[in-house]
């Protein structure tokens, strides 16, 4: 009887001992404390064939599920090993983002490859409360020649709200990025021309700015930065300022009918706010889908770019220029403002619109204000537009002919009668359509540089 009940108490114990141990396992196994995810090291730029020009720090982030105890960074190299970061933190961190520094006399250094190599742990208590670790190492290669640019040649100067040209020379066997910095960091892409290591850029000096400048700005896959001025002679304009009075007759009558086609301005009954969404909100939108279409740039090399004077439309009188800033007001109160970013011209009711440069159609529909409005590349960012047309003969694909017919005059959109708003644009800004339409201009500014540039890199 007594070794009966021996035997019971002995196999409780056990069945009691099995079910603590399963229990402490369960627990051990499914505990956010004994969570076994390794910390996840990223650092930027660290593909299979990195570049660091031991100057500029390197982006490092370690994140962890249940945060980060300590880091250690170490450089390796021929001369030897430096640890570049070494930290145990008091208060864990889920995410860190550091700033890995070069070691002081780096620029001394002769190395042709370096390794990084980061180790982070977690507050985990897995692994017998060491926690979780991460070992990654990184390769680079070393480089710390800056790219060369050398300018060919480029327009002479640049006009307030015209447009300019140039031609220049970049080397470097690890180049990354490539192009020209305008203006409140307006980036202007850049061809392949003529030869290998030759690009071509077409620039444009936004009327809204009252300077101008242009940086050619290159940057190989080490973060090596080469910045060349280009040197052109600023011309300013003066451009008029309108005070225009709004009437009655014309917000009741034409920004009525106006406010009855936009999205905009559905349920909006006062005249002056028609106008003023129309006159800003709008246009806005209409100018963004311009901008949109006109900004592209090709990539494939060109060892030409031919362009003809333009003027699309035969005996059209200016009615409207380029650059107008108009400000409206009713009854002396300042209501709006906007830039008149094209040229207005016309002729007789509905006459044909020739564009006198081949190119593609990029755009051709209604489009706001500007009403029916083709917009045809020419190549090399610049771009023709055609407002308030009353038909189209074009569409989007098409590649037209020089001194095709692509539609006709209208009154479509914001237009208070038949004319053309022609405009002219360049990786898509606006620019003055009268030096496009002036044969010299484009002689002395385009033409003449591209056959100057051939003959530089040809040696000639």
């Amino acid at each position: 009887m007594r070794n009966r009940r021996n035997n019971s108490s002995s196999s409780f114990m056990t069945l009691f001992i099995m079910l603590l141990i399963m229990g402490g396992a369960l627990y051990v196994y499914f505990s956010a404390t004994f969570e076994r995810n390794k910390p996840v090291i990223t650092l930027k730029n660290s593909n299979a064939n990195a570049y660091w020009n031991l100057k500029t720090p390197l982006a490092l982030k370690i994140t962890d599920d249940s945060g980060v105890r300590s880091y250690q960074v170490i450089m390796t190299s021929n001369s030897g090993t430096t640890t570049l970061l070494n930290e145990k933190l008091l208060v864990p961190k889920k995410s860190l983002e550091l700033s890995i520094k070069p070691p002081r006399g780096a620029y001394t250094m002769k190395e042709k490859t370096i390794t990084i190599t980061v180790q982070a742990t977690d507050i985990s208590k897995w692994n017998f409360f060491k926690g979780n670790s991460s070992v990654v190492s990184y390769k680079f290669i070393v480089d710390r020649k800056r790219p060369q640019v050398n300018i060919v040649d480029n327009s002479y100067k640049i006009s307030h709200g015209g447009s300019a040209l140039v031609i220049f020379q970049a080397q470097d066997a690890n180049l990354k990025s490539l192009y020209i910095e305008g203006k409140n960091k307006k980036h202007f892409q850049v061809e392949p021309f003529y030869k290998k290591g030759y690009y071509i850029a077409l620039l444009a000096w936004p009327v809204q700015d009252r300077s101008f400048r242009a940086n050619i700005i290159a940057i190989d896959k080490a973060g090596n930065i080469t910045r060349a001025y280009v040197p052109l002679y600023l011309k300013n304009r003066q451009y008029r300022v309108s005070k225009i009075k709004l009437s009655d007759r014309f917000l009741k009558g034409k920004i009525a009918n106006l406010a009855e086609d936009f999205e905009e301005t559905q349920g909006v009954t006062k005249p002056l706010e028609q106008f003023k969404i129309i006159n800003e909100k709008v246009r806005e939108k209409d100018n963004a889908l311009i901008h949109k279409y006109t900004s592209v740039v090709p990539k494939e090399m060109i060892s030409s770019f031919k362009i003809h004077r333009m003027y699309p439309l035969t005996n059209g009188a200016v009615v409207a220029r380029f650059g107008d800033h108009r400000k409206y007001y009713y009854h002396g109160k300042y209501i709006s403002q906007a830039y008149h970013l094209g040229l207005d011209l016309a002729s007789y009711a509905m006459a044909p619109i020739k564009t006198q440069n081949g190119g593609k159609v990029v755009f051709a529909g209604f489009n706001g204000i500007y009403g029916n409005n083709p917009i045809i590349s020419h190549g090399l960012g610049l771009y023709t537009i055609y407002g308030h047309c009353s038909s189209l003969n074009v569409a989007v694909g098409d590649e037209v002919a020089p001194n095709s017919v692509i539609a006709k005059t209208g009154k479509t959109g914001y237009a208070m009668g038949d004319h053309l708003h022609f405009g002219v644009l360049v990786q898509g800004i606006e620019v003055r359509p009268q030096e496009w339409m002036d044969k010299r201009w484009i002689k002395s500014n385009i033409s003449d540089i591209i056959k100057r540039a051939k003959k530089i890199i040809n040696g000639q």
